[in-house]
């Protein structure tokens, strides 16, 4: 059941999946939530988010930038209340994918990290979990049609969690850091690939 919830906590989404639990989402600080951000993306397994070399104070600036502009926001995902993924929603006409693909109303990018742990310690189904609260976060908004994603082409893992949660991919793009596999998944095609029915 989604339960989106507003006040004082400052909690923007949250999610209860039946096995895992409590999923929620709020606005990253970028003070606040620095360190923490900083430990995650330059992490040997966020190789992908491109990041690896960044000190603290490019951290706070990146976090800064994005609060502050208007096309491009940034969560911190909770699980049971304890920080656990970063997400990122632009509008991919005016970021990332500017000029690079052909834009309809009701597009928004996403990106998402999941909080580096060791294997041993991650929960099974725990990052289908997190890129199904990101989509629901996402949905939740009716001006949103379509998820559009722009992943590396050698990031295998992400390509199957997509395809898993009703990603297509569109096409292979090159864009000046990383060749990427645009894909979109649309409203309808994450729920058929949750088996809801409507």
């Amino acid at each position: 059941m989604n339960e989106p919830r507003t006040g004082t906590e400052e909690i923007l989404y949250g999610r209860t999946d039946e096995r895992l639990g409590r999923f929620e989402v709020r606005a990253v600080d970028p003070f606040r939530d620095a360190e923490l951000l900083h430990s995650w993306v330059t992490h040997p397994k966020a190789a992908y988010w491109l990041m690896q070399d960044a000190s603290l104070p490019d951290v706070e600036r990146e976090y800064m930038s994005i609060a502050a502009a208007g096309n491009h926001d940034a969560y911190l995902g909770l699980h049971e209340g304890a920080p656990a993924f970063l997400v990122e929603r632009y509008n991919p006409a005016e970021v990332e994918l500017k000029g690079l693909y052909d834009a309809l109303p009701g597009d928004i990018g996403m990106h998402f990290l999941v909080a580096p742990v060791d294997t041993g310690r991650r929960l099974h189904g725990f990052t289908l979990a997190v890129i199904t609260t990101v989509l629901e976060l996402l949905f939740d908004d009716p001006a949103v049609d379509r998820v559009v994603v722009e992943p590396d082409v050698r990031n295998t893992a992400v390509h199957a969690l997509n395809e898993a949660v009703g990603f297509q991919v569109v096409e292979k793009l090159a864009k000046p850091e990383k060749d990427a596999l645009l894909s979109v998944c649309t409203r309808e095609m994450f729920l058929t690939a949750r088996g809801v029915t409507r």
